[in-house]
Parts: C-alpha cells; structure tokens; sequence
C-alpha cells in the first residue's frame, strides 16, 4: 500500500507514542524546500517560518506526549542540502524533535544499505522510496515484521549522537587553531 496525501498525515497523527525516522542520503530533493533551499544557498538565514508546519505539529506531539525522532547518516564534506538541512533542524529540534546525526566518514556505515523509513510505534514501517537524485517516488506501507527495523534504530540511535553535540564538534573543529610554530617542526 502506497502513502499520500492524507493517509501519510494520518500515520503521523495516528501514532500513539513514537514516530522515527533513519536518514540515510546526502541530498532530498523535495518541491516543497525548492524555494528556501534557494534563499538559504544565496546568504539568507532558515527562519523558523519557513519550519513553522512541522514545528508546530512536532511541538503538538510533545505536548501530547508523543516522541518524533530520526538519524541522519551524512559523510563530510557536508553537501549545500546538509548545511540547509542541519538548519531547518535547529528549529525543530527547539520544537522537541530528537535529531541525531550518525558520521561515517572516517568509520564503516554500520547501517550500510538500509533504505530511508518512518517506524510509527515501533510497529507500523514506511519505506521510503528514492531516486538516485533524492528525487522521492514513494512510501509504502510494509507488511513484513518491524523487528529487523527496530533493530536498525537499536543501531542507529547507539552509533549517533545528538544534532547539538554534533554541530558543536563541527563547530570546534572550524575553530580549532592551528600547530604552533614548534609542532610543526
């Protein structure tokens, strides 16, 4: 079964506890963002406004007691989308949203080939479906058992680490002074 439109709206507000997410491309190309991302790459901040939906709806599911997280697996250099993605998550990250970011540039993806999906309540699986462009073709529902994905969120969530510590280690790095005149000899 394919999702759209209301159906897919309906899988998030249906959930009773947790909707999770695994991230695993550097760039989505989604029409939506097309505008902002163009604004972001030409200088100007990402508002919250332009995040306003999504906050809201994730601030409503914390208020409500419900959890929605994700890891996104990224590789350094960042790509534009990344540094336009990492802002869009600041804002939801202030609405309650739980990002963490799984690095492997310098280690072995322990997720390699897992595909992009929702896990609603630990139970309910949307994959999602991509071109090799970001481009997205589809979600659907999958009718197997959610255990193998549980477990893919076991790992994910055990080799990531919160978006806020990330970014500050990135940060720190951008920072970082250079060897002293004496190291380098």
């Amino acid at each position: 079964m394919f999702l759209a439109g209301e159906g897919w709206r309906r899988a998030f507000d249906s959930m009773q506890q947790e909707a999770w997410s695994l991230e695993t491309l550097p760039v989505y190309r989604v029409q939506q963002e097309e505008e902002a991302i163009r604004r972001f790459l030409a200088g100007e901040p990402v508002t919250r406004g332009a995040t306003q939906p999504w906050f809201d709806r994730v601030e409503a599911y914390a208020a409500g007691g419900r959890r929605v997280g994700r890891v996104h697996i990224v590789t350094q250099p960042l790509t534009d989308y990344l540094r336009f993605e990492f802002e869009y998550y600041r804002h939801t990250v202030e609405a309650g949203e739980a990002v963490r970011i799984l690095d492997v540039t310098r280690r072995p993806n322990p997720l390699a080939g897992v595909q992009d999906f929702w896990m609603f309540d630990r139970s309910q699986i949307v994959l999602m479906h991509y071109e090799r462009d970001g481009t997205q073709i589809s979600r659907e529902m999958y009718e197997g058992a959610p255990e193998p994905f549980q477990e893919y969120q076991r790992i994910a969530l055990v080799e990531s680490v919160p978006f806020e510590e990330y970014v500050t280690s990135l940060t720190a790095k951008h920072r970082r002074p250079g060897p002293s005149r004496g190291e380098l000899q």
